[in-house]
């Protein structure tokens, strides 16, 4: 078991940034690969970025690319998502969830291949 923790989130203007963290508790965090989704209202969750379990790897959707930053810290079972630039479409509920894997380049885009999730935290981006 992993259990995941979220913070970070609020309310920031638009071009404005966040630091959210996933703190993680339970088994070698570094045998996990770490996703950030998002949900806003009435809309499905969508992949937002993800990390590999070394942090060798990183990949990013379309609409944050250039934006956001995912990193993680291995020591201290943390990882980071810097948002920058923030526009009001990026207002959402954002989670952290974990996979195991056992190699470095297995980092799903879905959110069904992950098995451990925290328990999300808001961003609402005013115009």
């Amino acid at each position: 078991q992993v259990q995941l923790v979220e913070s970070g989130g609020g309310l920031v203007q638009a071009g404005g940034s966040l630091r959210l963290s996933c703190a993680a508790s339970g088994r070698t965090f570094s045998n996990y690969a770490v996703g950030w989704f998002r949900q806003a209202p009435g809309k499905e969750r969508e992949f937002v970025a993800g990390i590999s379990r070394s942090g060798g790897s990183t990949y990013y959707a379309d609409s944050v690319k250039g934006r956001f930053t995912i990193s993680r810290d291995n020591a201290k079972n943390t990882v980071y998502l810097q948002m920058n630039s923030l526009k009001p479409e990026d207002t959402a509920v954002y989670y952290c969830a974990a996979k195991r894997t056992y190699s470095d380049d297995d980092v799903p885009p879905f959110p069904h291949n992950y098995a451990y999730w925290g328990q999300g935290t808001q961003v609402t981006v005013s115009s």
